[in-house]
């Protein structure tokens, strides 16, 4: 990606907002993703190799990586949006180029432009193993501001384990 865009969030706690938010995603625990960098419209997520994401010829499944670039993109959105509202995902393009391999899948996702319901976020994905970096995705998600709604279950129900 280029150089980074030079944001100025609306929230000043926006850090603690974006990495509650993420702590309350019981499907990024599952698969053991973890939020590393955030700051004003810039996102990475990292995610540690395990057999449970693995696709049969051993490389990280395509859905894991969407997955994980799709988080990175919204929470590089959320971060710029005001304390009460949240974040979904509109759409998101997103281009496979190598088998998703290594031993840490790092998605990283930038804001390229903020508007007042609609942001477009950049994002790319790379494998790391050893030293070496694979880009092996990249792709274009538009975000909305979802204003006047706080980024919490509707009931604690919702986020309840399921047995």
């Amino acid at each position: 990606m280029n150089a980074i865009p030079e944001f100025k969030p609306q929230d000043p706690d926006y850090e603690a907002r974006v990495r509650d938010s993420f702590g309350r995603q019981p499907a990024m625990e599952h698969i053991g993703a973890r939020l590393t960098v955030v700051w004003p419209g810039l996102c990475e997520v990292e995610l540690p190799r395990r057999r449970e994401i693995l696709q049969q010829h051993g490389f990280v499944h395509g859905g894991i990586v969407g997955m994980i670039a799709d988080s990175a993109a919204g929470y590089a959105a959320f971060s710029l949006f005001p304390a009460d509202s949240t974040v979904l995902t509109v759409e998101y393009k997103i281009n496979l180029m190598a088998p998703a391999d290594g031993d840490l899948i790092r998605a990283r996702a930038q804001v390229t432009r903020h508007g007042r319901t609609l942001t477009i976020v950049a994002f790319d994905v790379f494998g790391e193993n050893a030293g070496k970096t694979i880009h092996c995705a990249t792709g274009l998600a538009t975000m909305m501001c979802v204003l006047g709604r706080a980024d919490a279950p509707r009931n604690a129900a919702s986020t309840a384990p399921v047995r």
